[in-house]
């Protein structure tokens, strides 16, 4: 386990990777999770008083997938299975040191940054983003 987590904060995860990256596949939520790990690990920029699961998934204007109906309701056993992955620590590339990601108008190109971040990557839909070097320190 890389983060302390509570078991409501195991079921928030997997309801958020739902409702941002469901048609992204299992790897698209693992990414997704791998981004708001990132986010309550990270004592840098916007997150420096980010301290958990659910003050990364709750930061204002962050995650639209908070106002999907995606969001409610109770994970699945998948789902839940794919949030503990991420929480004991699994990366998948490019979001493994990412703290943001978008995604683009259907047939766009990521952008090469997006809000002065530079691009990791694209998985499917989505951009991944990560501070320049030396600004966060090393998340993994």
């Amino acid at each position: 386990m890389i983060i302390n987590y509570t078991t409501k904060e195991l079921e928030l995860l997997a309801r958020l990777m739902r409702a941002e990256a469901l048609g992204e596949g299992n790897l698209g939520m693992l990414m997704v999770g791998n981004v708001v790990v990132n986010r309550a690990l990270a004592d840098c920029l916007t997150f420096k008083d980010i301290r958990s699961i659910t003050d990364a998934i709750y930061q204002a204007n962050q995650f639209t997938g908070i106002n999907s109906s995606l969001f409610n309701g109770s994970p699945t056993t998948l789902e839940k299975n794919l949030a503990q992955r991420v929480l004991r620590g699994e990366y998948y590339h490019p979001a493994t040191n990412s703290l943001w990601f978008y995604a683009p108008s259907t047939g766009s190109s990521c952008k090469s940054t997006w809000y002065d971040q530079q691009l990791a990557g694209r998985y499917k839909s989505h951009c991944f983003y990560i501070p320049d070097p030396g600004v966060c320190a090393e998340l993994h």
